[in-house]
């Protein structure tokens, strides 16, 4: 899609979607909600940051509606709230493996581009 095609109010949202994984630890954490729901001391034992932190940074990717908490008693467990998170945080990762030079050569974007208007 253009981006004169997009609201200013839509292209914020993306930053601050873009800023809620610009941290290593909610980056982690939604990686391990990938594999399903986890309670938070699970959580921090996967990303190996202490409990009180991982519960600081689950409450802000509530608030960006990218997890849902469940309450069990005295424990709560989370989940990813859609594909949404994960994608972008696969996608993320992609590309790291593409600047670490790990990853597949892909077709330029200007070469594919030509190819589709051919």
């Amino acid at each position: 899609m253009n981006a004169d095609m997009q609201s200013d109010e839509q292209v914020e949202l993306a930053v601050e979607v873009f800023s809620m994984l610009a941290d290593v630890t909610r980056v982690k954490i939604l990686l391990a909600l990938r594999d399903g729901e986890q309670s938070v001391g699970d959580l921090a034992a996967a990303v190996r940051k202490p409990t009180p932190g991982v519960s600081q940074h689950l409450a802000k990717l509530r608030l960006a509606r990218m997890v849902v908490a469940r309450h069990a008693g005295t424990r709560v467990f989370y989940r990813l709230a859609d594909d949404h998170a994960s994608e972008l945080v696969s996608v993320a990762m992609h590309q790291a493996e593409h600047m670490l030079g790990t990853a597949p050569e892909h077709i330029p974007v200007t070469e594919s581009a030509e190819a589709d208007r051919a």
